[in-house]
């Protein structure tokens, strides 16, 4: 019989690194980084707020300038100025083709030769349920030349998929759909993020969920906006509609998947229970102090969408969803619309920011933010 030659060292090489793999945090992930408000002087963005508001640097004449779009009863403005303490008051939009019905200007990123990129919420009035007084909200694309001053449509480009909507619901605005939404173009300018909120009238996909599109679509975006559902990214499913006999006009149809929500909804929409527990509108940024992603989300608590809470969570990339950490509260209450201004010349937007930042709700800023790792 073959003897087994025997290494007296074997066995404490062996314990050796069982006990490197077995040791308390040895695998232990970094944590996770925190953030914190502290008071500020009294800042309010100059147009009137029902939105994420998208801000950009341009370099005018010379000099850096600060444009910030805000956006209300379904009509969105722009001021400009040298920083955020010295903007102008609000003007109008105009727009070359308008999509029809209310618009809400949620993000605007802009390209390398300076043509802007505005991504909107768009308010259907719920006709097909009998219910003029409630929406059924969507997600469009527009292109401006002139720095925000005119935009043309470039179309629709997220929707709720057929049918996921519920007429008899004690939902104060809306029957179903998607929107109140951020976009984020990721670290290497490849795709475009948007972060969503979802109505619909299946519990399951409420809450806040992840679509992407390739940036070099964004001059025909339509069609091209996957979704993250059951961890594949689902591209949307083309529907045609022939001509009739009569030769009417050929119908064409996105339809999207509905996605799978970062957080599931706790107490949904849309049913007899009044009380909720869905997060929704998400405004996401890219912070250069932590290098990671950061998430500010809304926590409704009820239909009538009381506020609970404003929760902020972290992810190192944008590519995989399931990296988002579990969002903590930051503060009770609050108001809408929660986003991080930056402060910094030219970098500091609402996509980008530092270590401390303004922390703004439905427009009004009274604390900074601070972020640690």
């Amino acid at each position: 019989m073959r003897r087994r030659r025997r290494y007296p060292w074997t066995g404490v090489v062996v314990v050796a690194i069982m006990g490197v793999l077995l040791s308390p945090g040895a695998w232990a992930q970094p944590p996770a980084p925190t953030a914190f408000l502290s008071p500020a002087p009294r800042l309010q963005l100059t147009g009137d707020v029902d939105s994420n508001s998208p801000v950009l640097w341009e370099v005018v004449d010379g000099q850096p300038r600060l444009f910030v779009l805000t956006s209300t009863a379904g009509a969105p403005s722009v001021s400009a100025g040298p920083q955020l303490m010295s903007l102008s008051a609000p003007a109008a939009v105009g727009f070359v083709s308008h999509p029809g019905h209310g618009v809400w200007m949620e993000a605007v990123v802009r390209d390398e030769v300076g043509t802007w990129y505005g991504y909107y919420h768009n308010e259907v009035p719920a006709d097909l349920c009998g219910r003029p007084d409630l929406v059924l909200p969507r997600i469009g694309a527009a292109r401006s030349f002139d720095q925000g001053v005119t935009w043309e449509d470039l179309g629709i480009v997220l929707e709720a998929p057929p049918g996921w909507h519920i007429c008899a619901t004690s939902n104060q605005y809306f029957v179903g759909g998607v929107g109140d939404f951020s976009v984020v173009l990721d670290r290497n300018g490849q795709d475009l993020y948007f972060f969503f909120s979802q109505y619909s009238a299946v519990p399951e996909a409420q809450g806040v969920a992840v679509a992407r599109m390739l940036w070099a679509d964004r001059d025909a975006p339509v069609g091209r906006v996957a979704v993250w559902a059951d961890g594949v990214w689902q591209p949307p499913a083309l529907q045609v509609d022939e001509a009739g006999e009569l030769g009417e006009a050929v119908t064409v149809t996105w339809l999207h998947r509905a996605g799978t929500p970062l957080v599931p909804a706790e107490g949904p929409w849309h049913d007899e229970d009044p009380a909720n527990a869905v997060f929704w509108g998400a405004s996401v940024h890219w912070n250069r102090h932590l290098g990671q992603y950061v998430m500010l989300l809304n926590r409704a608590r009820d239909e009538r969408w009381g506020q609970e809470g404003i929760y902020v969570a972290f992810a190192a990339a944008l590519d995989d969803p399931s990296l988002w950490t579990a969002p903590r509260r930051l503060l009770g209450g609050g108001r809408w619309y929660p986003q991080v201004i930056g402060l910094e010349v030219i970098e500091g937007t609402d996509k980008e920011a530092g270590a401390r930042a303004r922390f703004f709700m439905s427009g009004v800023s009274t604390h900074y933010i601070h972020f640690r790792r």
